[in-house]
């Protein structure tokens, strides 16, 4: 099977958060199941940062996984090369997965995969959710219209949790969705030095107004000496909304408490997760929350929002799921203080290690494919997907 994605930044762009991770490890378990994968993408590491790769030439990364960085010309993802590549790309492949919405490539690809009758796998990795915060919806809903113009006839929307599912399907009726949640690397081994008495809290994500830092840093300056904590922030975004946070933390007095680290990937993110007593993730929306699943893997607890599709933490025994407003983020933060968040890490691993290997979902993903591909070109998506209502 020849699989192209077409994804409008790749590994190792760590600045876009999650979605870097889900489609590296999707591809590279692709691979492994014996699909010929090609990658096209941009070297876009942020708005004003790229990649140190060599631009527009097809590189093979690892386990066969052949990737095309194109130059990006200007602000986010604009890649004129791209473009020139993406026909015959899209003619060589038997299934494209299209990952992201408000993009430069989205509807190019969209289209080219109709003219081409090229089955399309649409992961929008949550972009079209919506909350109190989101910005340009009215452009954003004039792209949505676009983009059904000439989306191809076999389309499937890819989505990670019932949560998304509704909210993709409300923008796309008619679409039929597939709910894949995301794997997660799981380590050999954890370690977790004792913390002497104090709750060592961390939050790994962007550093973005959809998750709700604000609330959490309101919450910890309402905690005051009731119990002994820290908090240590890693993550990058907009460099202007970063140092806004970090006034805040200023402003409200928790300098001696609270810390920004900036990215923590690789072994740095090892670290974060070994000398953590608990993940506090208060995002207003999320499609999935690879972090949550990422500090449950290495043995971490989550206390995590209601915008999360993480609700079965609770009956997991791993954590908890409540609003993230600060009266309630006080009230769960002191609750957890108050558990074996020992055992609490040691379940959470347990059930990422039964249910949330990248293989198994790499596997299913596969099968998705199949179907689509098997589908006649002129008959839509195939009938054993859950279908949009």
């Amino acid at each position: 099977m020849k699989v192209l994605y077409v994804v409008p930044t790749y590994y190792p762009a760590h600045f876009y958060g999650g979605p870097i991770q889900s489609v590296y490890h999707l591809c590279r378990n692709i691979s492994r199941l014996g699909g010929q994968v090609r990658v096209l993408t941009t070297n876009a590491n942020g708005p004003r940062s790229d990649l140190k790769v060599a631009a527009n030439v097809e590189q093979e990364l690892d386990d066969g996984v052949r990737v095309t960085y194109c130059r990006r010309v200007l602000p986010q993802t604009i890649a004129p090369t791209l473009l020139a590549k993406l026909p015959a790309m899209v003619r060589w492949a038997d299934v494209v997965h299209l990952t992201a919405v408000y993009s430069f490539p989205i509807i190019p690809t969209l289209l080219d995969c109709r003219l081409a009758r090229k089955p399309v796998v649409w992961s929008p990795r949550g972009a079209l959710q919506r909350w109190q915060g989101s910005t340009r919806v009215l452009m954003k809903d004039a792209w949505d219209g676009v983009s059904r113009l000439v989306k191809p006839r076999r389309l499937v929307l890819h989505v990670t949790s019932e949560e998304e599912a509704v909210e993709s399907v409300r923008r796309y009726p008619g679409v039929a969705t597939a709910i894949i949640p995301n794997g997660v690397e799981i380590p050999e081994t954890v370690l977790h030095p004792e913390s002497a008495g104090r709750l060592r809290m961390v939050f790994l994500g962007r550093i973005h107004q959809k998750k709700g830092i604000e609330n959490l840093l309101d919450a910890c300056e309402a905690l005051g000496g009731v119990i002994d904590w820290s908090l240590t922030i890693a993550g990058t975004g907009d460099p202007a909304y970063v140092q806004s946070i970090a006034a805040r933390i200023d402003r409200l007095g928790l300098a001696h408490k609270v810390r920004m680290i900036g990215a923590a990937v690789g072994e740095a993110k090892r670290r974060l997760f070994e000398n953590a007593d608990l993940m506090v993730t208060p995002s207003f929306t999320e499609n999935f929350a690879i972090v949550v699943a990422e500090a449950l893997a290495h043995g971490v607890p989550v206390l995590a929002s209601r915008g999360t599709p993480w609700h079965e933490l609770p009956d997991r025994g791993c954590g908890d799921w409540i609003e993230n407003d600060p009266a309630s983020l006080r009230a769960g933060i002191l609750r957890m203080s108050r558990m074996d968040l020992r055992r609490m890490g040691e379940r959470g691993r347990e059930w990422m290690l039964r249910d949330f290997s990248w293989h198994e979902r790499a596997e299913e993903t596969w099968r998705l494919y199949e179907g689509l591909i098997s589908a006649p070109a002129g008959a839509g998506a195939p009938g054993n997907l859950i279908q949009a209502s």
